[in-house]
């Protein structure tokens, strides 16, 4: 049984010598049987294992048993052990959330400040082949799709390892004899009453006994084929991003070459975008994921609000999805100085320099410097967002332009619009910055001074 443990281990590249292990011990037959695996592979690995328990508060004296029991194995093992108690039911009273989430976060809010104290380098969780089989099963009642048929992953995020995940619970239960563990038994386990107890207790027994006597092995095997699969998809998907999408702050912008790709493809995609942009894809349901694709059939400007406060824009043949759709709440209408240092409200900076005709040798061809005849300028200089029916005469151009019509020229999403900054002399647009220069302050040859403006800025 250890043989097979280890094989596994090593397959899966779970530890190294030397690793300090944070272990969830519950005081039942999965932990225990872990953490003595562990404890006989420890002088053989030197690893160093502290072992964390939490106690619910939600059985009683039966709870505190289980305290007792996992500590008193601890001291006999020479190993650290380090318990809470804490009342799962306030807690998820609080969260407002089920006392089985409030009762999982608190393992790994616990699990993951015993790494930082003990400087972990993994955190061994007491899951096995049975509780692979019950997942799946549960995931495609739920309506999964092919990434939940992986089941439950030997190693996530190269830190949490699950070492017994290749033992069946009958096997478990015959090593907890042969070391006389003599485990704690929750009986919550037994009564029908959660979902995973009724895929435990009723559906797996039932197909066993009607459809495959070794179903655990096969849904195993599924999952083996699936976790195959899936590193295939992965690594296309990545590909496609890498070339089809880009990562800017606060959004992520999915080109239109993207939606050309298969639908297999396609949707892996936005989810593994939506993932690069908030980290997660908690709550995200396919019928959003084929929403956000029906967006590339509307009209530029168009949107749909996504779970976890996300927005997707039609921006002309791209999607652009923003954790917050950019909206300015003020109105920006900054009076500069000649001077090279105007830092404005958003910490952008702009550079006013004036020079005579004849000191300048050079012109740069930077987007963000432009250069004006001052002695055209009769007012203020002011930098400004748009407002609402703005205007402006184009260089080159004697009539004047709407500014939505200049940023649709130029493809600039929408969302971008309310935060480009525009420079005006005497309350007239000279210049949209990065994009259109106006043409009443062009220099032309009877130009005798030179205003020079930089900025320094994300735009």
């Amino acid at each position: 049984m250890i043989k097979k443990v280890e094989n596994y281990i090593k397959d899966n590249k779970m530890m190294d010598v030397g690793d300090t292990i944070i272990v969830g011990v519950s005081g039942g037959p999965d932990s225990m049987c872990l953490l003595n695996i562990l404890v006989e592979l420890k002088d053989k690995y030197k690893l160093q294992i502290i072992v964390s328990h939490i106690n619910h508060g939600l059985r009683g004296k039966d709870a505190d048993d289980d305290e007792k029991y996992v500590e008193e194995y601890c001291e006999c093992k020479g190993i650290i052990f380090r318990g809470i108690k804490v009342d799962a039911n306030e807690i998820a009273k609080i969260r407002k959330v089920s006392s089985e989430m409030a009762g999982r976060d608190i393992r790994y809010e616990f699990f993951n400040k015993l790494k930082d104290e003990y400087n972990g380098d993994k955190i061994a969780l007491a899951h096995n082949a049975n509780d692979v089989a019950e997942t799946i099963l549960m995931r495609i009642a739920r309506g999964t799709g092919i990434d939940g048929l992986e089941g439950i992953k030997a190693v996530r995020e190269g830190i949490y390892i699950r070492p017994i995940l290749c033992l069946k619970r009958e096997e478990i239960e015959d090593y907890c004899d042969t070391y006389d563990l003599k485990p704690r038994i929750d009986k919550t386990n037994s009564e029908n009453i959660y979902s995973r107890n009724k895929i435990r207790l009723d559906v797996l027994p039932y197909l066993k006994e009607n459809f495959n006597e070794d179903i655990i092995s096969t849904l195993l095997r599924l999952a083996k084929n699936v976790a195959r699969d899936n590193d295939y998809f992965g690594r296309e998907v990545q590909k496609l991003l890498n070339v089809h999408c880009e990562v800017q702050e606060g959004n992520v912008v999915l080109k239109e070459k993207l939606f050309e790709s298969h639908e297999a493809l396609l949707t892996r995609c936005i989810r593994g975008a939506i993932a690069i942009l908030k980290g997660d894809t908690n709550n995200l349901e396919q019928v959003h994921i084929y929403d956000i694709i029906k967006l590339t059939k509307k009209e530029s400007g168009k949107k749909i609000n996504i779970p976890g406060g996300l927005v997707a824009i039609k921006s002309f043949g791209d999607i652009i999805i923003l954790k917050n759709e950019t909206k300015v709440t003020e109105k920006m209408n900054v009076k500069l100085e000649i001077s090279e240092n105007n830092i404005l409200p958003n910490g952008d900076i702009v550079e006013i320099l004036l020079k005579n005709r004849r000191e300048l040798k050079s012109f740069s061809k930077s987007e963000c410097t432009k250069y004006f005849d001052y002695d055209k300028i009769k007012g203020n200089i002011y930098v400004r967002y748009k407002n609402d029916g703005d205007t402006i005469v184009p260089l080159g151009m004697k009539g004047r332009k709407k500014l939505k019509k200049i940023f649709s020229e130029n493809k600039i999403p929408p969302h971008m619009r309310n935060k480009l900054p525009i420079i005006t002399f005497d309350n007239e647009i000279a210049w949209i910055i990065g994009y259109t220069l106006g043409e009443k302050y062009k220099i032309d040859n009877e130009t005798e001074n030179v205003l020079i403006i930089k900025y320094k800025g994300e735009n």
